[in-house]
């Protein structure tokens, strides 16, 4: 796989800007209390959650549930690891 330069989209001040606001969706099963656990597993990375900001939405049948929520941080590695952590959860399906 060819790896991809981003150095002229830093240039020109677009892309992932650190420190910053980010905001994350997550997605999966409706039961699973996601409203409330995806902003506590971004918490537990010591991710400042802005909780405010939390939404979701169910699916048309009701089965699965997004939530998308935002928070700061400062490194590109957290923004992953934010990622990473909700992946790791058994009832995430994905994050957007």
């Amino acid at each position: 796989m060819q790896e991809i330069d981003f150095s002229q989209a830093r240039r020109e001040g677009k892309g992932f800007v650190f420190p910053g606001e980010f905001e994350v969706t997550a997605m999966g099963d409706a039961q699973a209390d996601l409203k409330a656990r995806v902003p506590q597993i971004l918490a537990d990375l010591g991710l400042h959650v802005l909780h405010e900001t939390v939404r979701h939405k169910h699916s048309r049948e009701g089965k699965f549930l997004s939530v998308t929520v935002s928070f700061r941080c400062d490194t590109r590695e957290q923004y992953d690891a934010a990622h990473a952590a909700l992946r790791a959860d058994p009832d995430i399906r994905f994050t957007l």
